[in-house]
């Protein structure tokens, strides 16, 4: 009788796997299509005019539509999920994300991830892993800079734990980081009619607060589309049979999906905010899951100037959403706790024409 073959498939790391400073390269470069900006658009409704239409960037002296930003951050972010949580039990934040080269049609992007932190659970059944993932393009130029931690499940929970540290990681990103993948624009050539706003970046105060009216119901079939095109391969939203015996006792949407859903609700009062610069730091508050529906609400935070910039200006805006509730009048935090409808927390920077 023949021995047994060696194992030739990856059950993904568990905890006690990982180690500080470990650097890993993630497998499957993926070029970006205007098929895959198309599904996007149809999966969330995205209609910011400057990445929906080629004329409306070719006047503003862009060579075509760049590609959204949050899809370039979930293509990037799917490229790590095999090797940093395929065993996760749920993402829990980000922090210093930097948007650093426009990406267009026809790009292809890679990944690289380095471990920052380690930290066991008391439960000792789970740890929190923080990586820094940089996503490049076919030339090698860095298009995304990101910090990210995760909860992984351990294989053993008697295995000893990595030696513990925690990053400490800046609060927000610098004015001065904000522009580098934003080519110069032509603002006079901006048509706020074209672009469904009137509203430009001088019409916005700090401590505004705009309710984006509309909701929409999270579907099962879309969400598990939009991960399958970011090819993130995580079981927590994808295996029924596995998921039906944890935690939650059903998949798990991607805290990403939320994110692309409240961006999208955002264009309603937000519709000039074209380009997310750099995400300062967000929380998944809460669990969501299909059939529930996700309001949002943001606060303008900061205004800034661009140094050498004439042309657009930043506005700091945290985005809360919620699930089965409106925001009309805005739901955050009771004391140290939140609302119990609030499932995202994200503090961010987005640039609008002056």
């Amino acid at each position: 009788m023949s021995e047994p073959s060696a194992r030739k498939t990856n059950p993904g790391n568990f905890f006690e796997d990982f180690r500080l400073g470990q650097e890993i390269r993630h497998a499957t470069p993926r070029t970006v299509t205007a098929g895959d900006v198309a599904l996007y658009n149809g999966l969330f409704g995205a209609r910011f005019a400057v990445q929906s239409s080629d004329a409306f960037a070719r006047k503003l002296g862009l060579p075509r539509s760049p590609i959204d930003d949050l899809l370039v951050f979930h293509v990037v972010f799917g490229k790590t999920v095999p090797d940093i949580s395929l065993n996760a039990v749920a993402n829990l934040g980000y922090a210093d994300c930097r948007f650093l080269k426009a990406v267009y049609p026809g790009d292809t992007l890679n990944a690289v991830s380095e471990v920052i932190g380690l930290k066991e659970n008391s439960n000792r059944k789970t740890g929190i892993v923080y990586v820094r993932s940089r996503g490049f393009d076919q030339d090698g130029a860095t298009v995304l800079e990101y910090v990210r931690w995760v909860m992984v499940r351990k294989r053993d929970e008697q295995a000893a734990a990595p030696a513990e540290q925690v990053p400490q990681l800046p609060k927000s990103v610098e004015v001065a980081k904000l522009g580098a993948a934003c080519p110069p624009i032509d603002a006079t050539a901006y048509d706020t009619q074209l672009a469904g706003s009137p509203h430009r970046f001088g019409d916005y105060k700090v401590g505004e607060k705009i309710d984006h009216v509309d909701g929409v119901t999270v579907e099962e079939a879309e969400h598990m589309i939009a991960t399958r095109l970011y090819q993130n391969t995580a079981r927590v939203h994808f295996n029924q049979y596995a998921e039906g015996k944890g935690r939650f006792g059903r998949r798990l949407i991607y805290g990403g999906h939320a994110i692309s859903l409240a961006r999208a609700l955002s264009f309603n009062g937000l519709g000039n905010a074209f380009h997310v610069a750099a995400i300062n730091g967000g929380r998944h508050v809460a669990p969501l899951f299909a059939g529930l529906t996700v309001f949002a609400w943001s606060e303008v935070l900061d205004r800034a100037e661009l140094p050498g910039r004439t042309d657009v200006g930043a506005l700091r805006l945290r985005t809360i959403a919620t699930k089965d509730r409106a925001c009309a009048d805005f739901p955050d935090k009771v004391g140290d706790d939140y609302d119990p409808a609030v499932i995202l927390d994200l503090d961010y920077w987005v640039l609008l024409p002056k």
